[in-house]
């Protein structure tokens, strides 16, 4: 017999499992990535007080272009590392929840070192 392999669920166990090992700071917050097939999503999160620091996306109103692609995901990791400047946060933790640390989520990443975030 053969199984059909559930990804939804195989990523939750890998996140889970993430999320086990970091956690965010106020001065070292967590960042979060959400890709859908549409859009991309990036979160500051600081986990000890429970709260959003700063957030971009692919909907977000100075963005313009496609967020499903890798050009998109560069600008959304390019946005999140300015709002995080002008919070002052220099340092975070990537929190790639689950996804694999290709494609989109790299190219997010990629995007927010170059705008000067330390991770």
């Amino acid at each position: 017999m053969v199984k059909k392999l559930d990804r939804a669920k195989a990523r939750a166990k890998r996140q889970i499992r993430v999320r086990a090992k970091i956690s965010g700071t106020p001065d070292c917050p967590r960042l979060n990535v959400f890709r859908s097939s549409k859009h991309i999503y990036a979160q500051l999160i600081d986990d000890v007080n429970g709260v959003t620091l700063a957030a971009a996306s692919s909907l977000s109103k100075g963005f313009e272009g496609n967020g499903g692609n890798k050009e998109g995901a560069r600008k959304v990791g390019q946005l999140i590392a300015e709002a995080a400047k002008a919070k002052g946060i220099e340092n975070v933790v990537f929190d790639r929840a689950g996804y694999l640390y290709h494609g989109r989520v790299q190219e997010l990443a990629d995007g927010a070192r170059e705008s000067g975030l330390k991770f």
